[in-house]
């Protein structure tokens, strides 16, 4: 976590945390477009599943924020990112980093 802003940095630490709760293969946070923060872990049931990233997406929605600022994926480096565009629109940094917390890339939205 070298070059990252504190706030970046607290939303790799919030997403290991959510995975490493439950033993989840990934983990996500994003903060919102008024600062405020949400994590989640994969979601694995018979009826339900969803990624970390999509949880975290859809807490921020049900308190209704309307825009991101950011977003990190720990642990599943394949994770589908469309749901930030959908919320954040277009050019939102996606931190995607190993399970330790160090950014093995960087995408946009």
């Amino acid at each position: 976590m070298d070059d990252l802003n504190p706030e970046d940095a607290k939303l790799i630490t919030l997403a290991r945390g959510a995975r490493a709760r439950i033993g989840a293969s990934d983990g996500a946070a994003v903060r919102d477009e008024l600062g405020r923060t949400y994590a989640g872990a994969r979601v694995e049931l018979p009826s339900l599943r969803l990624s970390g990233l999509e949880l975290a997406i859809a807490q921020a929605v049900a308190a209704g924020a309307t825009g991101l600022e950011c977003a990190v994926v720990v642990g599943d480096s394949n994770a589908e990112t469309a749901c930030v565009r959908d919320l954040g629109g277009p050019g939102i940094p996606i931190l995607v980093c190993a399970a330790d917390g160090s950014v093995q890339s960087r995408l946009e939205s």
